[in-house]
Formats: structure tokens, sequence, C-alpha cells
């Protein structure tokens, strides 16, 4: 016996947990296309969107798979994805990211994830990031805290940047703004006991929700690179807000997640940077 479509999300999407399951389940049709492939080897076409940034077939396959799933479960909220674009205005809306991390998974690296999130009048509702070659499933429901696999997770307890393990992600416009971002990547270096660059900002951000990372910080992300990983973080007791400290949403210049603890010790860092003149080496050496 078939069964029978579900009646899709209303008012705050139903219920988070609902939103959640539905993310979940699209997730993972999502990860065993992308699992199969990477275990076969990898893509057998690559575009470029720009000189770094890549897409794949199967950015694109994956996000086939994600929508039937939540158009077969929720055919009346559309959705904001990364290759497909469309609901960039509407008030509920899922967000998505196929592939996470694609020149991670061109190159064979297994660190990529699918990324999906709910977002109601502005407040993200449910968030999945699946992690795609570990087989962990991290997920958030507002007011429902966070898991990983179904187990509850939690921040870092660490207190002190000195002790911490921070990550970070070079923006695609890095060919042009280089010198100006490894000041940021300097300041931070120098205060923390160790610094990650791992190329999956979902990832990143699920990893501080799990206390893996004690917090990290990126430019230029978009709704679909973080709305997941905002929940999560803040779901398991994290904070997250601009690198000067002011509130954000999914569209931000600048993310800054960390455990709580340490948020006013990078933001003390960070934000005298967004504030000082930007010069460039030559021109100091003039």
């Amino acid at each position: 016996m078939d069964t029978p479509p579900s009646p899709g999300l209303s008012g705050v999407a139903g219920s988070a947990a609902a939103a959640r399951d539905i993310a979940i389940e699209a997730a993972r049709a999502a990860g065993a296309l992308l699992g199969r492939a990477a275990e076969a080897g990898g893509p057998a076409r690559i575009d470029h969107k720009g000189s770094v940034d890549l897409v794949t077939e199967l950015d694109v396959a994956a996000e086939a798979a994600i929508a039937e799933v939540l158009a077969r479960h929720t055919p009346d909220i559309p959705i904001l994805a990364e290759e497909g674009g469309g609901a960039v205005e509407a008030s509920t809306r899922w967000i998505v990211d196929p592939l996470d991390g694609t020149t991670n998974f061109v190159h064979g690296i297994p660190h990529f994830a699918v990324s999906i999130a709910l977002q109601e009048d502005g407040e993200l509702v449910a968030g999945v990031v699946l992690d795609v070659m570990r087989r962990e499933c991290w997920a958030a429901a507002r007011g429902g805290g966070a898991t990983c696999n179904g187990r509850p997770v939690r921040v870092s307890g660490c207190r002190a940047l000195q002790q911490a393990v921070v990550a970070t992600g070079f923006p695609y416009d890095r060919q042009q703004r280089a010198w100006e971002y490894l000041r940021f990547v300097e300041a931070v270096m120098r205060r923390v006991q160790g610094l990650r660059r791992c190329g999956a900002a979902a990832l990143d951000l699920a990893w501080v929700a799990g206390g893996r990372l004690d917090g990290f910080w990126e430019p230029g992300l978009s709704p679909w690179d973080i709305a997941a990983g905002l929940l999560l973080v803040t779901e398991a007791g994290g904070t997250v807000s601009g690198v000067d400290g002011s509130p954000i949403g999914v569209s931000a210049p600048w993310l800054l997640a960390t455990n709580g603890h340490l948020h006013p010790a990078m933001v003390e860092t960070l934000a005298p940077l967004l504030r000082s003149p930007l010069v460039a080496p030559q021109e100091k050496q003039a």
C-alpha cells in the first residue's frame, strides 16, 4: 500500500520536529546519491561558476533529490537552493545546499555535506546538516535542542582562546582581497591553540554545535551555506553574530559562531579589523 503524501506544514511549519524530520529524509536522499558517487570516483563533469567556485552534475542531481522529497511533503513551501535559486523573498521557505564542500568532493576529500533548513518569517524552524562520508546527521528543531544521529549535543565548555580550536573559510573573492582577509587570520592565529580551514561551512557550524570546534568565522557566505548550521549552534547553546557582535540573519556579510564563552574575546579580536584602514601590503612599503 502506498504511503499517502504528507498534508504539508502550516503555521510554524506545523511543528518544528516535523519539519526537522522531513529535512532529514530529504538530506538522506541526496546523501545516498553523493555517497555512491564519491565511492565510484566522484563527478564525471565539473563546471566553473567562477574562478574558484565549482559545480558538478551531482550538485544538480542532489538538489533534485531534495526537491522531490520536500515537494512531496510540503508542496506549498518554496525552495531557495544554491543551484536552482528561487524563493528569495518568500516568508516561509526551505533553504538548501545540496553539496556544501564541492571542492573537497571534486578532489576526493571526504569532507562535504548536505544542508537543509526551514525558515518562517525570518526565524529558523528546523535545520539538518548531513555529513555524507561520516554518516553523521546533525539536526535541530527550534526549541528542541540539537542532535547528532539522534543523540543530544552541546557546545564545548572552553573559556580561553589560548585553549581553543577555531575554524574559518576563505571567500571566493580572495584573489582580490587575500591580503585583507589574512589580517583576520593572523589576528586569530596569534591568540588560539589551533586554527583550521576544512572547506565546508555547514560542517564547521555543526562541529561548533557538537563541541569539536570552539568557534568559526567567515565572510561572504550565502543563506544556504549557514541557515541549518546557525540553528544547530544556537540550539546547542552557542552564540552567533556578526564579527562585530551585531545580530545577523541568514544573509550576513560576516558570520561568527562560538560556544558562547569565547564570543566576547573573538569579537574583541575581529571587530577592530573591520574598522581599521584597509592598506594593501605594497602601499605599506611605499
